[in-house]
């Protein structure tokens, strides 16, 4: 008869080992900042230099063989134009055909999908995917942004260092946040866009725990693309400003429009959904035939577009073409993302947005010509609503368009703008947003607060093991130190609990009993309740899950049981849950 606690101190660990550990615990509690910091300034460094690979490994072709660098399409013949997209989507369906079928979802739904049903374990091989698939896309010319597949891969390289770390998988959540607040700010050159972001739609919540270490990471993965890439944001921002308050009845009828924009980009990459159950071969001729011959007619959809988006700002670009990509690129990346392409929709959002924004700038200009603000005014603010409407991320996005712009003067209309841009298409759609379609909720505030503490944290490790034969000379020792439960464990029979109370209450009730009496723990009258392994890095969220699925009240943190050593590390039961998260 032995508590773990006796158990533990018998066995002898190496300090390196033992400091490990000791931070893994930690990393269980809700308020490990320090541990949790050090991980995001890690996983920043991380994410950088693999999505800095990424940038590269589409841009350095693309700027040799292109004829005016590396996003100049429309310079190429039509032919090509349409040739590019279909080789492309081809060679990416024999890739996707060849893997097997869990490993075909990418991107940023594939994140929230782990965070909801594995507690943000990544496994490598979509990100391998999303490497290579994504590259293969934007080489090819389709009409896909780089922004979603960096964000995966930042998750995936975070959540692999937690995993080869053996962290608890609250922390992994943390850790997968930071991959994407680092990997938006080394594309966009926009931290705190991506730690808003990060928060705003990876992990759902804020929390100061989650706040420090993944401004760290954002931080950390934006210094190190700007050695590499400059300090120059994504695209090359003119002045601008509002040039009279008699603008904002129009700046309303604008946030209308773009709302109804991202409302059909929603629903048609709702319905197009539904066709991925179709062979991803088939799937892919039909992306590749689509954007090639749309791109025959409109050329600037393809790439990833953000030249077309600095000859909007600039108004370069005249009213019908503008109508023309909008139409155009709400086509072909909608239809394109929605059938599997391993692309992202971030950008294409940013292209949209800009150039429906330019448009409206150029029609309003047509009313009041001297009191309407520039096309690039326009083209701005229709990013960042376009970006918050699609997304349902109106604070991300606004956040973005500062630092995109450093004109704090901007706040004002675009705060506007996107806000009825996302009512509009909230109440036209009823969705959520982009990446929550065909997902379920996980944003429910027990869900939150559950997953953020490890089972560690909670278990109780007051309790004593024994096989069910107590011998009645024991019983007094066991019942001197005051557990809180008895654990009752044989070999290949399952394990129960049982509170002390009840054994002490049937030996007052056994005054005749012999010296020599061995009692049978699962036959006095006592309440039992059958208990259930969990991993030492589950969550609480994880150890509920278990409880409601078997219908029992307990479970226990498994550990790797030496000789004469308990399996069970610590008890928690549904009561503890409840108790903790009210």
């Amino acid at each position: 008869m032995t508590s773990i606690e006796e158990q533990k101190s018998r066995l002898g660990k190496r300090w390196p080992s033992r400091r490990l550990d000791a931070f893994r615990a930690r990393l269980a509690h809700t308020d490990a900042l320090p541990q949790l910091a050090v991980l995001g300034c890690i996983s920043g460094l991380l994410t950088a230099l693999i999505a800095i690979a990424f940038r590269l490994s589409f841009e350095w072709p693309l700027a040799l063989l292109l004829p005016q660098g590396s996003e100049s399409f429309e310079m190429l013949s039509r032919t090509t134009n349409f040739i590019l997209p279909v080789v492309g989507a081809l060679v990416i369906g024999l890739i996707m055909h060849s893997c097997r079928t869990e490993y075909h979802t990418v991107g940023v739904g594939h994140i929230l999908d782990r965070m909801q049903y594995h507690q943000a374990q990544l496994p490598a091989a979509n990100g391998l995917l999303q490497f290579g698939g994504a590259a293969i896309a934007l080489l090819s010319g389709h009409s896909v942004g780089r922004e979603g597949p960096a964000a995966h891969l930042g998750a995936v390289c975070s959540s692999l260092l937690g995993q080869k770390l053996q962290l608890p998988n609250n922390s992994l959540r943390i850790l997968a946040a930071c991959g994407v607040a680092a990997a938006i700010a080394a594309s966009f050159n926009t931290p705190l866009a991506g730690v808003i972001f990060a928060m705003e739609v990876v992990l759902m919540e804020y929390t100061i725990a989650g706040f420090i270490p993944v401004i760290l990471a954002a931080v950390s993965g934006g210094v190190v693309s700007r050695i590499v890439f400059g300090s120059q944001p994504a695209f090359a921002i003119p002045l601008i400003d509002m040039g009279s308050l008699w603008e904002i009845p129009f700046l309303l009828a604008c946030g209308l429009v773009i709302g109804l924009a991202a409302a059909a980009m929603l629903m048609l990459y709702s319905f197009t959904t539904k066709f991925r159950e179709h062979p991803v071969l088939l799937r892919m001729l039909c992306v590749g035939v689509l954007c090639g011959a749309v791109a025959t007619v409109v050329p600037h959809i393809q790439g990833v577009g953000y030249d077309t988006v600095e000859q909007a700002l600039l108004g370069e670009l005249g009213v019908g073409l503008l109508i023309g990509i909008v139409a155009a690129k709400i086509l072909v990346s909608s239809v394109s993302v929605g059938l599997g392409l391993p692309g992202g929709i971030i950008g294409p959002n940013f292209v949209i947005g800009a150039c429906l924004g330019g448009a409206l700038g150029i029609a309003g200009s047509l009313f009041h010509p001297d009191q309407a603000s520039s096309t690039g005014f326009y083209a701005i603010i229709g990013m960042g609503a376009m970006v918050g409407a699609v997304l349902n991320a109106p604070l991300a996005a606004l956040i973005a368009v500062l630092e995109l712009t450093y004109n704090p003067n901007i706040l004002l209309p675009s705060m506007l703008v996107t806000v009825i841009a996302t009512i509009t298409c909230r109440m036209l759609t009823r969705m959520p947003g982009l990446f929550s379609i065909g997902r379920d909720g996980y944003s429910s505030p027990r869900f939150q607060s559950l997953s953020r503490a490890g089972v560690t944290s909670l278990m109780k490790r007051d309790f004593i093991s024994h096989s069910r034969h107590l011998p009645f000379e024991r019983i007094d020792d066991l019942l001197k130190s005051k557990p809180q439960w008895i654990v009752i464990e044989d070999v290949g029979e399952p394990k129960l609990i049982m509170r002390p109370a009840d054994l002490a209450r049937y030996m007052e009730e056994q005054l005749a009993l012999e010296p020599d009496t061995t009692i049978d723990l699962q036959e006095i009258p006592a309440e039992r309740w059958p208990i259930l392994p969990i991993h030492p890095r589950a969550t609480l969220q994880e150890a509920l899950l278990v409880m409601q699925q078997n219908d029992d009240q307990a479970v226990y943190v498994s550990q790797t049981a030496a000789p004469l050593m308990s399996e069970v590390a610590g008890i928690i039961t549904r009561q503890d849950i409840d108790n903790y998260y009210q």
